[in-house]
């Protein structure tokens, strides 16, 4: 399934921009949450500012699965934040989830700040991935997010 569009909280842009987050080298997880949870992109800004995250059952484990291989690379002048799709497989039940979100856990100050947030069914609607099925949140060709253009005065 593919994602929606991926929404960057506001903190992780000075986050990124003194240097606490780095592309090139951080480990970043992608946890999934539940209906219930109301993203704020101006309020939210490290994982324990999260609420309504999945349990660790049924083949999800608390705080996410580790997203592999991102790459931050440039063409053209455009940045890219990218990485493979995330897969789950359900395992004694069914994993359900609204949203995917996107943590660096290797800073430490502040401690895992959030990247970015995605909507995995834009209808807005529940996916389930039932026992012995997978969940896969598929990246956009486009990555997570590109960085662009820009002029001086």
């Amino acid at each position: 399934m593919a994602a929606d569009n991926w929404l960057v909280f506001e903190s992780m842009k000075l986050n990124y921009g003194d240097g606490t987050i780095n592309f090139d080298t951080d480990v970043f997880d992608m946890q999934l949450h539940t209906s219930t949870w109301v993203p704020t992109l101006s309020g939210d800004s490290i994982r324990s500012d999260l609420s309504d995250e999945l349990s660790g059952t049924f083949g999800y484990t608390v705080t996410g699965e580790v997203i592999p291989n991102p790459i931050y690379t440039e063409s053209a002048g455009v940045a890219t934040f990218d990485s493979d799709d995330v897969v789950w497989t359900a395992s004694g039940g069914s994993i359900v989830a609204r949203f995917a979100v996107v943590v660096d856990d290797t800073p430490s100050s502040p401690l895992d700040p959030l990247i970015c947030y995605s909507l995995l069914d834009d209808s807005p609607a529940d996916v389930t991935a039932t026992d012995g099925n997978t969940l896969t949140v598929q990246i956009h060709a486009n990555g997570y997010f590109q960085l662009s253009g820009g002029t001086t005065p």
